[in-house]
């Protein structure tokens, strides 16, 4: 991934993917994953996303992944926390409490620096990556994580219609970077709001990947 693209978006304040609250995909849809308190959620790309404080709201450990510094410190910063600081394999990790969140690069971390994850919250980050790279991240989310569950938000519309990211990353997409993996369900598919709206016309969709043998298990 172009660390140096994220970097100038978040600079530059070009960061409309932020949503000022959680996602109200992840609010009606994380029941659907049946996941007992304090499971682990892994939330790659995270940014400053809300979503992260609601899966603590909700009981659960959480651990993300953000290229931005100033994005993962604010995290911290609004819930009033004093993360412990430790540079590890390149990465920056801060922890406090039920929240890690890692500073740099996705395909820096290793599967020991995240430990059992119960869970995979995927809103912003497949759809962040344009196509050449889907399948690198999608074979490594699965490494990093045993094939763990997960919760996906895309969005299905005429490319030609704007430039990502967000990307469109249909159906037919999802089942090719994860259909020998995992069943997938469509749980909700609603037409896309907000700026994205403004550019295109299309779905905004919400799946279930139930991994159809945990690798290692």
């Amino acid at each position: 991934m172009k660390e140096q693209f994220w970097q100038n978006r978040w600079e530059s304040g070009r960061i409309a993917f932020h949503e000022g609250t959680p996602n109200e995909f992840l609010e009606m849809h994380l029941g659907d994953l049946a996941l007992s308190p304090g499971s682990h959620v892994f939330v790659p790309l995270c940014g400053k996303a809300y979503d992260l404080d609601w899966l603590l709201e909700q009981g659960h450990r959480v651990t993300g992944i953000e290229f931005n510094r100033d994005a993962v410190e604010e995290v911290f910063e609004r819930r009033s926390l004093f993360p412990v600081v430790k540079q590890h394999s390149g990465l920056r990790r801060l922890s406090s409490g039920q929240l890690t969140l890692w500073q740099g690069d996705f395909f820096s971390l290793q599967a020991t620096d995240l430990g059992d994850v119960d869970a995979i919250y995927d809103r912003a980050a497949l759809v962040a990556l344009p196509d050449p790279l889907r399948k690198d991240y999608a074979i490594r989310l699965s490494e990093l994580t045993k094939s763990a569950p997960q919760l996906l938000i895309s969005f299905s519309y005429d490319q030609s219609q704007t430039e990502g990211p967000p990307f469109s990353v249909p159906e037919q997409a999802i089942r090719q970077l994860y259909g020998s993996t995992y069943d997938i369900d469509l749980l909700s598919s609603e037409e896309i709001t907000g700026p994205l709206a403004d550019r295109c016309v299309g779905q905004e969709q919400t799946w279930k990947l139930i991994p159809k043998i945990r690798q290692g298990a």
